[in-house]
C-alpha cells in the first residue's frame, strides 16, 4: 500500500519539488517573480542598512541625490531616479519633516522650488554614502563583482526596452 503512495506520479512529483531537485519551469522563467522575489530579497537588505539612519532605501536614496547636486528640482531628482513627481514630493515631504532637506521656491520659476540639505541633511552624507559602498561590496562579495556589474546592466537594459511608468 505504501509503495503505491510512493510510485504514485503526484507524490513523486510533490517529493522531488519539497528535497528542491527541481523547480517548476514556469517560475524558472517568469520575469514577474523572480524580479519580484529579488526585489524583496534586496529591499530586506538595504531596509536594515539605512534603518540607521531612520530613513528607508527609497528615502535615503532622495538625500543622497540632493546631497550630490545641491539646489537640483523635484523634477530633477523624479528623472534621475526614474519616479513620479508626486512620489518624489511625498518622499521630499517626509525629508523637509526630518529636517533632512529644505525647499526654496526659484527665483526664475516661482513654480519649481529647489531641493537643498539642511546642516542636519549634511551631517549624514558621509554615512549614507559609506553604506552604499558597503552595499555594493557585500553585493559583490554575495554575487561576484562580474556577475553584479552583468546583472545590473542587464536589469537596465531590459527597463530601457520594457519600458517604465514611472511609480
Amino acid at each position: 500500500m505504501m509503495l503505491d503512495i510512493l510510485l504514485e506520479p503526484a507524490y513523486i512529483i510533490a517529493r522531488t519539488y519539497k528535497l528542491g531537485k527541481c523547480r517548476s519551469s514556469m517560475f524558472d522563467r517568469c520575469v514577474y517573480f523572480n524580479s519580484n522575489a529579488l526585489a524583496r530579497a534586496v529591499n530586506r537588505i538595504w531596509e536594515e542598512a539605512f534603518s540607521k539612519y531612520g530613513l528607508s532605501p527609497a528615502h535615503a536614496y532622495v538625500l543622497r541625490y540632493v546631497l550630490a547636486k545641491p539646489g537640483c528640482t523635484q523634477k530633477a531628482i523624479a528623472q534621475a531616479l526614474d519616479l513620479s513627481e508626486s512620489t518624489v514630493t511625498r518622499f521630499i515631504d517626509v525629508l523637509v519633516t526630518k529636517h533632512l532637506l529644505e525647499r526654496k521656491n526659484a527665483e526664475q520659476d516661482r513654480r519649481a522650488s529647489l531641493v537643498n540639505p539642511t546642516e542636519k541633511g549634511l551631517a549624514l552624507q558621509n554615512g549614507l554614502e559609506t553604506t552604499g559602498q558597503a552595499l555594493y561590496e557585500g553585493m559583490q562579495e554575495m554575487l561576484g563583482a562580474s556577475r553584479l556589474d552583468d546583472l545590473v546592466a542587464g536589469m537596465r537594459n531590459a527597463r530601457e526596452h520594457i519600458g517604465t511608468s514611472s511609480s
